[in-house]
């Protein structure tokens, strides 16, 4: 008789019954919520650290060269005393010239700067300008490189739909992840094609293709090569060019 008792006293509490359909939804939303706003958080982030890369770090740059060749009146790594007008002096003879970099010999980016009293990017760290580490969207992290070099860029030709190599100053950008590439080319040109305007992708700078491209890999493609990649892969790289003014 107690027994029963006991068990029609505890018939109905809170600790026996389960959750309604309606406390399972709000749980659900509220979660839903929550990933949604991490995930929210981490694009504006990464758009943010882009913004960061693109109006510092690489405008830092053309400022740096456009101010080497107002001082010195050539363009960084050419001969003073016989100026070519190539990046490094060195023309390429079709093909495209020697890179100057900070590691580069026997002339150095870094020492060319600073001969001229030209002040660098805050970069990567001191000695170290040229570089920038910065996370992918798997939050992986990549090392950006700046050189220059004279390489084959194709212009229009007089005749309509026809383009030409040329021989044109670049700064060249390794290590760039798709999207950080991708919002380089719109933050400089507005437009995002791998293949026309100011900035393209290396392989592509001298296509007389008529078509605009894409670029060639997106941040579904893994380091590896392969895409449709899974989440804790390192992101593919690709190489861009910034066409220099002289």
């Amino acid at each position: 008789m107690r027994t029963t008792k006991w068990r029609e006293a505890r018939k109905g509490t809170k600790a026996e019954r389960g959750f309604s359909l309606l406390e399972l939804s709000l749980v659900l939303v509220v979660i839903g919520i929550i990933i949604g706003a991490i995930s929210i958080g981490k694009d504006v982030h990464r758009n943010a650290v882009n913004q960061r890369i693109a109006s510092e770090f690489i405008q830092g740059w053309l400022l740096a060269y456009d101010s080497f060749v107002a001082g010195t009146g050539v363009v960084p790594g050419d001969n003073v005393s016989v100026p070519t007008g190539c990046v490094n002096g060195d023309c390429g003879s079709g093909g495209s010239g020697q890179a100057l970099c900070f590691d580069s010999t026997p002339n150095n980016l870094r020492d060319a700067m600073l001969a001229a009293g030209i002040g660098l990017p805050a970069g990567r760290a001191e000695g170290s300008e040229d570089r920038y580490v910065y996370l992918d969207s798997n939050g992986i992290p990549h090392d950006l490189k700046v050189c220059f070099q004279n390489v084959r860029w194709t212009e229009p030709a007089p005749a309509p739909t026809n383009f030409v190599p040329r021989s044109r100053n670049v700064m060249v950008v390794t290590g760039a992840t798709p999207a950080l590439a991708g919002f380089i080319d719109h933050y400089l040109d507005t437009v995002i094609d791998a293949r026309f305007g100011n900035v393209r992708e290396m392989g592509n700078a001298n296509s007389t293709n008529s078509a605009s491209l894409a670029w060639s890999v997106d941040e579904t493609c893994a380091y590896t090569g392969a895409c449709n990649a899974l989440d804790e892969s390192q992101v593919a790289e690709v190489t861009a060019y910034i066409k220099m003014f002289r």
